[in-house]
This record gives structure tokens, sequence and C-alpha cells, in this order.
């Protein structure tokens, strides 16, 4: 059974895409505090903590959506 990718290395295959989830991908690459195990209640506090704007969390939200996709997917195949 091949082993999933988390979300952190999930995102960062879209590092370069040109969309609001690319830009998501790289702050998270650069960021070495990034919380990769904290989930995504973990992270979205992350993020408010460091005062990012709506748009920013929204995309994390619809990052975390496009993961559970992919997920589903995976399972589906498997």
């Amino acid at each position: 059974m091949a082993k999933h990718q988390s979300f952190t290395t999930w995102l960062k295959t879209h590092s370069k895409d040109r969309t609001a989830i690319g830009d998501l991908a790289r702050d998270v690459s650069a960021d070495p505090d990034w919380p990769s195990r904290k989930g995504l209640s973990g992270q979205r506090n992350y993020l408010e903590d460091l005062g990012a704007i709506q748009a920013a969390i929204d995309t994390l939200e619809r990052a975390w959506e496009a993961y559970g996709a992919y997920q589903a997917a995976e399972n589906a195949s498997a």
C-alpha cells in the first residue's frame, strides 16, 4: 500500500502554480516554522497569529479541500 503525502508535502508540489494555492505553497516552503503536523485548525491559527489577511486563510481552506479530493482519488485508485 502506497504511503499518502501529508498536506504540507502535497501543498509544496504546487509551488510552481501561478494561483493563490501556489502562492501559499511558496510561502509555506519558505517558512521554517510552518506547523506541518497541526492540521487545518493549527495551520489556520498559525496564519491568524501572524496577522494573515482573510484571503490567505481562505486559500488555506481551499487547499485543504483540494487535498481532501486528492486523498479521495488516491483511495479510490488503491
